[in-house]
């Protein structure tokens, strides 16, 4: 149990909510954000002090059924619920570090799309494996240090445009923050994990002032445009799938028949990586 961890995280979720929210009363005479600790206590069915002393990060482990009813006082989806689970230690913290071993079944399956950039990222948003169209789309993964593979220090630490010029920088920034909270939260021993997040937090503002709000639920982004230095705009739909198992997620990048990045992609796929090299 993340005591510290666990308050904050439940304070920021309770002063984003407002009391018409939740079917209170606002009333002229709040001067703090969001709902007071009592009225979260007064929904979830527990009591006040109980409730303030886990902000507080003083209270023993809740059980979960407080948990859960502490996730319906504050509105929280299904991913911050979880997360809250793990914060609290009621829900299995992987102690180890986190997967970098790509399944060979799936190293095999990146070969066999056709006209589909697709690549494999960590729990961390390191870039594991990927074929020759997400190598031509993107960059040529296998000339660049792993270090460099890594999506949220381009994201944050790089200039701007580093991130293969695609246009939801802001969103994926929101994305990278939220992925790495829910990370760190199961694993909390692993110093690729920790260092990284220390490293991003030292080195952007950015990322340092995302962090502080503890959000975890990561919005999906179903198209993104990259603006390829070979090919021009290359627009793609966008979809995510989650590895069971390893921790990791299969991207995969893909555009509707006839259009205009379906003949990007195809032109990429024929000349590979090698052809768009500066």
């Amino acid at each position: 149990m993340d005591k510290q961890e666990l308050g904050a995280f439940l304070r920021s979720r309770r002063e984003r909510l407002r009391p018409q929210d939740v079917g209170l009363p606002g009333g002229p005479r709040r001067r703090t954000p969001g709902l007071r600790r009592e009225e979260v206590a007064v929904l979830a069915h527990i009591s006040t002090e109980y409730y303030v002393r886990l902000e507080q990060g003083r209270a023993p482990r809740p059980s979960g059924e407080v948990l859960a009813g502490i996730a319906e006082a504050l509105r929280l989806t299904g991913a911050e619920a979880e997360h809250l689970h793990v914060l609290a230690g009621t829900a299995p913290i992987r102690s180890g570090r986190h997967p970098r071993d790509v399944r060979p079944s799936i190293l095999a399956l990146l070969q066999r799309l056709p006209q589909t950039a697709a690549f494999v990222v960590s729990a961390t948003f390191e870039v594991l494996a990927w074929n020759d169209l997400a190598a031509a789309l993107m960059e040529d993964f296998a000339a660049v240090p792993p270090e460099r593979r890594n999506l949220a220090r381009k994201a944050f630490l790089e200039p701007a445009g580093s991130l293969y010029r695609v246009s939801d920088v802001a969103e994926f920034r929101l994305n990278v923050v939220r992925g790495l909270r829910a990370t760190l939260a199961r694993y909390p021993a692993d110093p690729a994990v920790t260092g990284l997040v220390a490293e991003l937090r030292a080195g952007s503002a950015d990322f340092a002032r995302l962090w502080e709000r503890h959000d975890v639920h990561a919005a999906p982004v179903l198209s993104k445009t990259f603006r390829h230095r070979a090919v021009g705009d290359v627009t793609v739909d966008c979809d995510s799938l989650a590895l069971r198992g390893d921790d990791q997620h299969l991207v995969l990048y893909t555009a509707p028949p006839g259009s205009r990045g379906a003949e990007a992609l195809a032109f990429l796929e024929v000349v590979g990586p090698a052809g768009v090299t500066p």
